[in-house]
């Protein structure tokens, strides 16, 4: 059963040290950054995070990093015009980088969300990021073996839950926010809204409740992240 917390504080009060954590959002667009926040306040660190980007500007998932709490990140874009603090990071040898090409990010997590053992696809063959891995000639193509990538906790955004959390999203913010509470074994997500079981139409639900451990309402109007 999902559960409704009443803060951001509560809803992340679980997260260990050393935890693996799916954080969505495609740069700024759907971070949740009120979740991220409590998790710097609760003081989880040593953390694996994955995300389509390594953070952005001071805030969310960068400050996270710029605190020293990531030890790892596992990620398709670590380095923008505005990831500054990563690229510290980095360079001070403070922390290890995953480099995912975005297609295979979205597939491996959602290959772990479907139960899914492994896929073969032909993006990185022949270069560094297939070494150490399988590859097999298939109708004369050449594949790279990926494996499912999984979590301890997801924190993601979106619009509205009912009652047994059932979610919609908003435009781009929707992002990887659905295979992520798929692939992670609780999922916590922060929403701008919340109503009553049988408000929602069916057909509209992206996200259904059986993903869904953990849901906080927090009002959009007082909500840092970007909501495109």
């Amino acid at each position: 059963m999902t559960e409704f917390a009443q803060t951001a504080t509560e809803a992340v009060r679980h997260i260990a040290d050393g935890s693996t954590v799916m954080i969505g959002g495609f740069g700024v667009a759907g971070q949740p950054v009120e979740l991220i926040d409590a998790l710097i306040d609760q003081g989880a660190q040593n953390l694996t995070v994955v995300n389509n980007n390594a953070g952005n500007g001071d805030v969310g998932l960068a400050r996270l990093i710029q605190l020293g709490r990531v030890s790892k990140v596992i990620c398709s874009f670590p380095r923008q015009k505005d990831s500054w603090h990563f690229d510290e990071k980095y360079r001070a040898g403070e922390i290890e980088l995953e480099l995912v090409p975005q297609g295979n990010l979205a597939e491996r997590i959602r290959a772990a969300g479907a139960g899914i053992g492994g896929f073969f696809t032909p993006t990185g063959y022949g270069t560094q990021l297939a070494e150490g891995k399988e590859t097999r000639e298939i109708d004369g193509v050449h594949y790279v073996l990926e494996q499912p990538l999984r979590a301890d906790f997801s924190l993601t955004k979106a619009q509205t839950s009912d009652g047994v959390g059932n979610l919609t999203y908003r435009k781009t913010a929707r992002n990887f926010g659905p295979i992520m509470a798929a692939a992670a074994q609780h999922s916590i997500v922060q929403v701008a809204e919340r109503v009553e079981i049988g408000q929602m139409d069916p057909e509209a639900v992206v996200t259904p409740g059986i993903y869904v451990d953990t849901v906080v309402a927090i009002d959009s109007q007082t909500q840092k992240g970007d909501q495109a």
